[in-house]
């Protein structure tokens, strides 16, 4: 499954960090929580903080003032509501990253799987559930795109008739993913645009995309309408959103809200010091 993708690349990225299970700075659930702005909804990827317990991550979570959790398992999906946030991006079965929508032969199981879950992520107020574009072994991208379009188009209606966006995420091919087909805005804005659903959107992962091609704002708002949800990770090394990388993150925020978007954008980097001071760090940087 897609998370076992992301946990495997988590112990390769993040080979040798340890991960402390709480900061030293003490808090409770019961003391007012962080007020933000509301420019930006923030929220947090849970596979970065594999040994924190969920409850414990949904509590501190909202505690600095994020909305939700990222990247949960359908049997995960109520978790967040007891501590007053949702699930910001599920999995409903959307394939793996090296294996997914360009291949026509995938689409029965996806489509099986979306059809049994999005309706459990609509009763949950899981806006989001995630897929992929698969990997190329061989296929040109010419053809990816018309077999992914052909997918997309097999499940729109029941994102549609559920309220649910159904995001495909942009990755790069050129660290993490080798080989994935949909590392480049163009290629995925020329499969949502040919689907065209307000459902079907794209999962726009900043870290991947400055690794790719840069020019992120630029390319943010110009493609808005396009753009269902948002990836944070510092560039390089997908740690700490701090003056160690490249991404001027307080700027491309700023980008991001001054085009009124009202989706999330859910922190997915690996901390590389205390993992919990560190998501509060990038939450205050973010609240633009």
């Amino acid at each position: 499954m897609s998370n076992v993708s992301r946990r495997n690349m988590l112990k390769t990225v993040a080979s040798g960090v340890a991960m402390a299970s709480l900061p030293s700075v003490t808090w409770s659930q019961q003391t007012t929580p962080v007020q933000r702005k509301g420019n930006i909804r923030q929220s947090v990827s849970r596979w970065c903080y594999q040994k924190t317990p969920l409850d414990q991550l949904c509590a501190y979570a909202a505690q600095i003032g994020l909305k939700g959790v990222d990247l949960l398992e359908v049997n995960e999906w109520e978790v967040p509501h007891r501590y007053g946030l949702i699930c910001t991006m599920g999995y409903a079965g959307g394939g793996t990253i090296k294996d997914a929508l360009n291949r026509t032969e995938n689409h029965a199981a996806i489509e099986e799987a979306f059809r049994k879950n999005i309706p459990v992520a609509a009763k949950a107020s899981v806006p989001n559930v995630i897929t992929f574009s698969g990997n190329r072994n061989g296929m040109s991208d010419e053809e990816g795109a018309k077999n992914t379009v052909a997918g997309l188009n097999r499940l729109k209606k029941i994102g549609e008739d559920n309220g649910v966006n159904i995001c495909i995420e942009l990755l790069n091919s050129k660290v993490d993913h080798h080989d994935y087909m949909c590392d480049h805005t163009a290629w995925g804005l020329q499969v949502v645009q040919a689907v065209n659903s307000p459902r079907v959107k794209l999962l726009y992962d900043i870290y991947h995309m400055q690794i790719m091609e840069g020019d992120l704002v630029r390319t943010i708002q110009k493609n808005i309408d396009w753009l269902g949800h948002f990836h944070t990770g510092g560039v390089p090394g997908r740690h700490e959103l701090d003056g160690t990388q490249e991404v001027q993150w307080d700027g491309v925020m700023r980008g991001i809200a001054a085009t009124k978007f009202s989706g999330y954008v859910a922190h997915e980097f690996v901390p590389a010091r205390d993992p919990l001071t560190s998501l509060r760090q990038a939450a205050d940087l973010c609240d633009v």
